[in-house]
Parts: structure tokens; C-alpha cells; sequence
């Protein structure tokens, strides 16, 4: 079985698994291979659990009839979901001694579904971090260029995934924390509508602002995933790009940009209006204290969590994290409040921008994946911390709990994928996958194999 199948779309793969073209264990096998052999060099692996997994693509074997609609395909997830029997260590040394009782809801899910679950994937220490930087387990590289970051705090998520070591994974999206890694690493990342998949068994970051999100090679596989994980389900009308209106948002979304990034979503901008689609300029709420909001909602509640190991393992926090975590305790409940109260304006401004548009298109960051170790990227004279750059397009939508996709558009001169980003209405997430669907098989943009052994 040739390497390149360990990069196929879930659709392929279950086709020909169903066909008796290919083998559950063969395939496991194939993943298990590259993890050995890419695993050190991509640092997507906190834990495996391939002995479960083999015995479970035997119990496979080649009878499909009546099984779920993923049955064979491996996936891996971010450490922070529970699977039972294994550790769920979020990243840290506070949590090595956390052996999960029973399987998160996604996980249930997914396994009813007939994926067969590999690992648990590395993330920046309790998804407290754009850059995917994890002092304990290491840093994550992109595959496109190892020097440069895989993102976060997915990170071992997008690694796993664009270094070929899984068919799909699972991560969580607090600000941008599935969308933009997969953005860097040249994938399709998904965060839902709030609350269409089920966070039961994940360790929470910010309750009010976490979604489960997939990592998927294209937004037909992030349809498969989604139709699995989802509470519920709904039919979408059959897209059509004739006639849909795309908002492009009057501020903000195309400002302190790589100039490049921009040229890549021009182009597909260019591609939509000659399908026939209307691009309408859109005023959106102000951006100015956005980032801050979102900051005074989640300290907090991340600090309501992990009061419980404060006193006692303190000392086991990086200091990066611990540092967050005194920033929660020194906001005010009238802050915390008052921030509520914001969201609740930006998500009532979004619903009427949703009124005169379909979807919402943006560049999905402003940046190519940065060096690792950087501390600030430099956009248009102007320096912005690294994280703040990386997730600057993506968080206001957790704040709104609007669904969203990135998906790559381009190629940078760097040598490294460029993406763009599609939001749409509330509960509309058929709509917006199959939307992102059709741009992908008729927009004509192949993106090429990541430079990997």
C-alpha cells in the first residue's frame, strides 16, 4: 500500500474499504508506520493506543454490512477529550494521573460510527495558547516547514493530520484554535454552531466559547465528521453558487494582512462573482475591544475549573499558564458581566449582517504560519504577538457561536498554504459544508502534498 493513501479523503478511504480494495488493519498499519516513523519529528502523539485499535479493525475485517458510515477510518483526537482506559493529560504535568472512566460524547459518537480512535494529540497546555507550544511534550513543527509552527492550540491535531499520521482529528475552538492551525497547515478546520456538538467529557477551557471542531483534508470529509458528531442533523437545500451573496466585511477582517493572503482570497473572491455569486460589502460590529471581551469571559472561567488544583498542584502549571490564570483571578464579576453583555450586542449585530447575506468570507488569518519561538510577527510595519496574529480572524465567531470553516485557497510564495474563511448563519452548518463543498471541486485549487518523508 502506497505511503500516499496515509493522505487520501475520507471518502476515498471508506469507498474502498466498503469495495474490499483495501483492509481495516492494513490501513491502521499504514498510519501506525508513519507514526513511527514521522512521530518524533512531528510531536503530534501525546499517547497511542494502536493495540486496541488493530484489535479493533480485526473485529472489522472486511464485513461492512450495517455498520456506521466511518467504519475502518482512524482518527486521533486533541488530549482533552476522555477515552476510556487512557489518560487525558490536557498538555500537563498537573493531569498525567488522569485515567478517563468513559468516552466524551464526541468520542461516543465517532465510535458508533465505526472510526476506529489511534491516539490522543498533543495541544499548547490546556488549549491556553495560539502557537501550540508545549514545553512538556514539545512543539509541534509544521509539516509544511519545520521551522516554522503547526499553530494552536490544536497543534498536535493539524500535525497529525498534515503529516499523514491519521485520516481525520478532533480539536477544540475556543478563538480559533481548530481554524487557524488548519489554515497554517494547508487542512479544513470546522468549528459547529455553539453547541451542535456535544463538549460532555472534554476538559473545558471557556465553557461559553469552546467547540468541538474537526481537522479534515477537505470540506466534504469535515461533512462526514460532522454528520457523525452532530446532536442533531438537518438537510441543507442544494447549494448552488448562482446567486448566493457573500458578505465581505467593510473593516477589520481585510486590514494589516500579508499581502499575499490577500491576493489569495481576491482571486477566489474573482472565481465566486464569475459562478455567479454577489459579493455585498457588509458593516460589521466594531472590532476595537473584541479581543479583550473574549479575554474577560474566558480567564475566569478558566480559573472556575482549575481552582480545584491551584492549592494543591500549583506548581505543576507552566508559567505561562499560571500567569492566565492570576489575570482570572484579578477580574471583577462587573467585567465579567459587562463582557457578557457585549457578546450578546456583537451576536445580535452578526444576526443582521445575516440578513443581507448568505456567508460571510474573510481571509482565515493575516499570516503565514510563523517561525517557532517567535514572539511577534511584523504586518505592515506594525508588530502584534504571535498568538493575537494567528487566531485575529477567528475569535469573534466563537464569541457569536456562528459556524465557520477554513479551508486553503492559495499557495504563498514561502512555500506555505494560504486559506480563506466562510461563517455562516446560526445552525446553517449544513448550508455553510456544503457551500465550502462546492467551492472546493469547482474553484480548481489543488493543493499539493506537504514536503514530508
Amino acid at each position: 500500500m502506497s505511503d500516499a493513501t496515509a493522505f487520501a479523503s475520507i471518502g476515498e478511504l471508506a469507498r474502498s474499504l466498503r469495495r474490499r480494495e483495501l483492509d481495516a488493519l492494513a490501513l491502521l498499519d499504514l498510519f501506525a508506520a508513519r507514526i513511527e516513523r514521522l512521530g518524533d519529528t512531528s510531536k503530534a502523539f501525546i499517547s497511542l493506543d494502536l493495540e486496541r485499535a488493530r484489535q479493533r479493525a480485526r473485529d472489522i475485517g472486511s464485513d461492512f454490512q450495517g455498520r456506521g458510515p466511518l467504519t475502518g477510518i482512524p482518527y486521533a483526537c486533541k488530549d482533552l477529550f476522555d477515552v476510556e482506559g487512557t489518560a487525558t493529560t490536557a498538555g500537563s504535568r498537573v493531569l498525567a494521573d488522569n485515567i478517563a472512566h468513559r468516552d466524551a460524547a464526541a468520542i461516543s459518537r465517532l465510535q458508533r460510527a465505526g472510526a476506529i480512535f489511534i491516539g490522543k494529540n498533543n495541544l499548547h497546555e490546556f488549549a491556553y495558547g495560539a502557537t501550540g507550544e508545549n514545553t512538556l511534550f514539545g512543539t509541534p513543527p509544521n509539516p509544511w516547514d519545520t521551522s516554522r509552527l503547526a499553530g494552536g492550540s490544536s497543534s498536535g491535531s493539524a500535525a497529525a493530520l498534515g503529516y499523514g499520521l491519521c485520516a481525520a482529528a478532533l480539536g477544540t475552538d475556543t478563538g480559533g484554535s481548530v481554524r487557524a492551525p488548519a489554515a497554517l497547515c494547508g487542512l479544513v478546520g470546522f468549528k459547529p454552531t455553539y453547541g451542535r456538538i456535544d463538549t460532555e467529557g472534554m476538559i473545558p477551557y471557556s465553557w461559553s466559547l469552546d467547540h468541538v471542531g474537526t481537522f479534515t483534508r477537505s470540506a466534504a470529509d469535515a461533512q462526514f465528521l460532522f454528520s457523525a458528531l452532530a446532536r442533531e442533523s438537518s438537510i441543507a437545500d442544494a447549494a448552488d453558487l448562482r446567486g448566493l451573496a457573500f458578505g465581505i466585511a467593510d473593516s477589520f477582517f481585510f486590514e494589516r494582512c500579508d499581502t499575499e493572503i490577500l491576493a489569495g482570497v481576491e482571486r477566489l473572491m474573482d472565481f465566486l462573482k464569475h459562478a455567479g455569486a454577489r459579493l455585498v460589502p457588509v458593516k460589521m460590529p466594531s472590532m476595537e475591544y473584541t479581543r479583550s471581551v473574549s479575554l474577560t469571559v474566558q480567564m475566569p472561567e478558566a480559573l472556575s475549573y482549575h481552582n480545584r488544583y491551584l492549592e494543591t498542584r500549583g506548581d505543576l502549571y507552566s508559567a505561562d499558564f499560571r500567569a492566565g490564570l492570576a489575570l482570572g483571578q484579578c477580574l471583577l464579576a462587573e467585567q465579567y458581566i459587562r463582557a457578557r453583555r457585549l457578546i450578546e450586542t456583537y451576536r445580535r449585530d452578526m444576526q443582521r449582517v445575516f440578513d443581507e447575506v448568505d456567508l460571510l468570507l474573510t481571509p482565515a488569518t493575516p499570516v503565514i504560519a510563523p517561525r517557532i519561538g517567535s514572539v511577534e510577527v511584523n504586518i505592515e510595519g506594525e508588530a502584534e504577538p504571535v498568538g493575537n496574529a494567528i487566531t485575529r480572524y477567528t475569535s469573534f465567531f466563537n464569541m457569536t457561536g456562528h459556524p465557520a470553516i477554513t479551508f486553503p485557497c492559495a499557495m504563498h510564495s514561502a512555500g506555505l498554504p494560504i486559506a480563506a474563511q466562510l461563517v455562516g448563519r446560526h445552525y446553517a452548518d449544513e448550508f455553510l459544508l456544503e457551500t465550502a463543498d462546492l467551492i472546493e471541486r469547482e474553484f480548481g485549487f489543488e493543493l499539493p502534498l506537504p514536503p514530508v518523508e
